[in-house]
């Protein structure tokens, strides 16, 4: 997989800071991709305490949501917790993973924000550009930002303000259930992003990308590749 850009992971918080700020201009707010074949989910967890990072991709046929095929990346944890620079502390096992795939997606959906953070630069954001992907934050809570009340209807959704400013949706996946927060991650535009996710979603609050990702990130069995009906 070669990375469209690239950057030290071995960086201080403040270190960190900087490369956001350098590198979210070249986010691209608008759609910018061809067809969608092969959709994945990307999710991070932990092993050993917290001292290894294990980073799960579920590649999904589009529309069909059929799992097509899983890769699984370790590494060891170098980067601390620090609201807001997560991305520095979980894509270097994402990127592992990514490595691993027979077969890119033609569309990422993140665990996690995308534009709809401080500095504009979740890890949906940061992935998309590394990779230069399409690519979506679905967040199952907020980072900042207000909103309206959310109509109880599958598919409504409102906008995420951050004082003027636009920075992603609120959606409502199903009736009576909390809503998730949707940003732009790269190429791709709010309204996209939106109803990619909602072809996504079932009958559970989350997107089948996330779920499929999230059994595999953590999961303590073995696993390196796992493809289907290749």
């Amino acid at each position: 997989m070669h990375l469209s850009c690239s950057h030290s992971w071995h960086v201080t918080p403040k270190e960190a800071i900087v490369i956001q700020n350098d590198l979210r201009g070249k986010i691209l707010m608008e759609d910018n991709f061809e067809q969608i074949n092969f959709v994945a989910g990307v999710d991070v967890g932990f092993e050993d305490d917290g001292k290894v990072t294990r980073a799960a991709i579920a590649v999904l046929e589009y529309p069909s949501l059929k799992l097509h095929e899983v890769s699984v990346g370790r590494c060891k944890t170098s980067f601390p917790y620090v609201p807001g620079l997560l991305s520095f502390r979980e894509l270097p096992a994402v990127l592992k993973a990514m490595e691993k795939l027979r077969r890119l997606p033609d569309l990422l959906l993140c665990d996690g924000q995308g534009y709809a953070h401080p500095r504009r630069f979740g890890i949906a954001c940061h992935l998309g550009l590394l990779t230069d992907l399409p690519a979506v934050g679905v967040g199952k809570t907020r980072l900042l930002g207000t909103h309206d009340i959310v109509a109880n209807e599958r598919g409504a959704w409102q906008p995420l303000m951050d004082g003027e400013e636009m920075i992603g949706a609120v959606l409502r996946t199903r009736i009576s259930v909390k809503p998730i927060y949707i940003s732009t991650g790269h190429r791709i535009s709010v309204q996209s992003a939106i109803n990619h996710v909602m072809q996504c979603t079932t009958r559970f609050r989350l997107p089948e990308t996330t779920r499929q990702a999230h059994k595999f990130a953590s999961v303590a069995q073995d696993i390196n590749t796992v493809c289907y009906d290749l």
